[in-house]
């Protein structure tokens, strides 16, 4: 049992990392969008402001929210293969 939980509390510490890489890298690509499409159409006002509007619109998005699929999907995984080995 205690090696269960070894395992446990360090694939969560490998899903926190996975997570965090993810996120950043989401974020990058939508920094990124944002400032490919201001300079596409010279966008209105500064272009701070508007990359900050979008990442702030951004935050709020479902994408975001999404990421947190990270440490959902492995969790049902792993519970799911306990209860198909030993109770099915």
């Amino acid at each position: 049992m205690m090696g269960f939980f070894r395992l446990a509390f360090f694939g969560y510490i490998a899903l926190t990392v996975l997570y965090f890489l993810v996120s950043i890298y989401s974020r990058s690509t939508q920094r990124e969008e944002l400032e490919k499409e201001w300079d596409a159409e010279e966008g209105p006002g500064d272009r701070d402001a508007y990359i900050a509007a979008g990442m702030a619109e951004y935050d709020k998005g479902l994408r975001k929210k999404l990421i947190w699929l990270v440490y959902v999907l492995p969790t049902l995984a792993v519970i799911a293969a306990i209860y198909l080995l030993n109770f099915a």
